[in-house]
């Protein structure tokens, strides 16, 4: 977006945006099919993990689709919509949290085979994401923030795979309990990561700096 442009000037989208646009209608697809996948997959496997790891691909693809329809606004509604994407990774992560405990206190053995098939699934798919992302992983707090989701999950899935081999080898659920303790605080530190960059870009606004002095 054109530095001097004003608010009510047309601007042309540079070259980078839209291939910025191009990779997020693909990272935007192929976290809706792997939601799908992970989330039945978690349900029939009884499994925390992957039920965290699919919410997680289901609050990526709402996040993709936010930056899509922002992608070439102002700085004032990328900063906005950065905070939104912000505050829901917080709420998801604590809603995870409040999940997960309620698994541990049922006591239900997950299935070590489905979760390790899938993981490796979901993290080929996440690695793929990422590595589009990459040279987009710079700039204002929108962009970073989807850097930001793209790398939390391709760690989470190479840790429901280790939860998988622990389930396996422990016969208990307490490594699957454990892997969706640590989605939910990658969630909660990197929803806080999103809503810190934003807000400061927010104070950092023109007319916010104007009414600040005043």
């Amino acid at each position: 977006m054109a530095g001097g442009c004003c608010g009510g000037c047309e601007t042309t989208v540079p070259t980078k945006d839209k291939a910025w646009r191009r990779v997020l209608w693909i990272v935007l697809a192929i976290n809706a099919v792997m939601f799908g996948v992970e989330m039945m997959a978690g349900v029939a496997a009884h499994s925390a993990s992957l039920k965290a790891d699919a919410l997680d691909f289901l609050g990526d693809a709402a996040n993709y689709a936010i930056s899509l329809g922002v992608a070439g606004m102002a700085l004032q509604w990328r900063a906005r919509a950065a905070w939104l994407k912000g505050a829901s990774l917080l709420l998801l992560g604590l809603w995870i949290l409040g999940s997960t405990v309620w698994m541990a206190l049922a006591g239900t053995l997950p299935k070590a085979e489905t979760m390790g098939i899938i993981g490796v699934l979901a993290f080929i798919a996440n690695l793929a994401c990422a590595i589009m992302l990459w040279r987009h992983r710079d700039g204002d707090a929108n962009r970073r923030s989807v850097w930001i989701c793209s790398r939390n999950d391709a760690i989470g899935n190479v840790a429901v795979v280790a939860a998988a081999l622990g389930v396996f080898g422990t016969g208990t659920a307490w490594p699957d309990i454990a892997v969706a303790m640590i989605l939910a605080s990658l969630g909660v530190s990197g929803g806080w990561q999103i809503v810190r960059q934003a807000r400061s870009e927010l104070r950092e606004l023109p007319g916010r700096r104007e009414r600040a002095a005043t």
